[in-house]
């Protein structure tokens, strides 16, 4: 396992195509929800116990060995919007375009034969943590990480918060995203004998019903 391998694939530099999406940021700006560092700490807890959570277990269990199809299809159930089913689909084949140059394997070139179209990130990110001889925790560590900073970096363009305040959301949120973690961990393990239906299914309503609205706009700044 090599940890430098973890900062790899967490950088926010990664060619992953995360960098044009907001994580719902945009739709809530917008709406007057996020108007600060306070409400995006509100948004940002949201998102990481719920969105976050999903995304985690989906990304340990791929990377413990989970079949990738009924991973998938798990995150097909847990998504109701199509914008951002389509969204994940897409940072999915983004994803792996950026493993396969990265770590090359067989499972990796396996998952892309699979679903030519990209199968949902978390799976992919999972798939590429285990590539990299990461383990279940990292990729998970990766997928709630990634679900908060997104909106973070997102929010210093849209509102032009100072990003020293931006970055200290991050920071106090960093206990809840490490139990957001363990919790993700623990279902990923029973996933590996009981099937992926034990994974967590979260909701956040607002946030599908947002990323609809979002994806009806003529004009935007990012892709959801």
């Amino acid at each position: 396992m090599s940890r430098a391998a973890l900062l790899v694939l967490a950088d926010g530099r990664f060619p992953a195509g995360g960098h044009a999406h907001s994580g719902g940021a945009e739709e809530a700006v917008k709406a007057g929800r996020i108007t600060g560092a306070p409400s995006l700490e509100d948004f940002c807890r949201g998102r990481l116990h719920t969105a976050g959570l999903v995304a985690a277990s989906l990304a340990a269990a791929a990377a413990l060995g989970v079949p990738a199809a009924e991973l998938d299809a798990a995150a097909d159930a847990r998504t109701p919007s199509p914008a951002l089913r389509l969204a994940a689909r897409r940072l999915g084949r983004q994803l792996m375009r950026a493993a396969r140059a990265t770590w090359p394997s067989d499972e990796l070139d396996a998952l892309a034969r699979e679903f030519p179209k990209g199968a949902h990130q978390p799976v992919v990110l999972g798939a590429a943590a285990r590539s990299a001889g990461l383990g279940a925790d990292d990729a998970a560590h990766c997928a709630a990480y990634e679900s908060v900073s997104g909106a973070t970096t997102a929010t210093v363009r849209l509102l032009g918060l100072d990003p020293f305040e931006a970055t200290a959301v991050l920071a106090r949120l960093a206990p809840e995203a490490d139990h957001v973690v363990d919790l993700a961990v623990e279902a990923a393990a029973r996933a590996q004998e009981q099937g992926a239906g034990v994974l967590p299914a979260a909701s956040a309503p607002l946030l599908e019903i947002g990323a609809e609205l979002h994806a009806g706009w003529a004009v935007r700044l990012f892709a959801s």
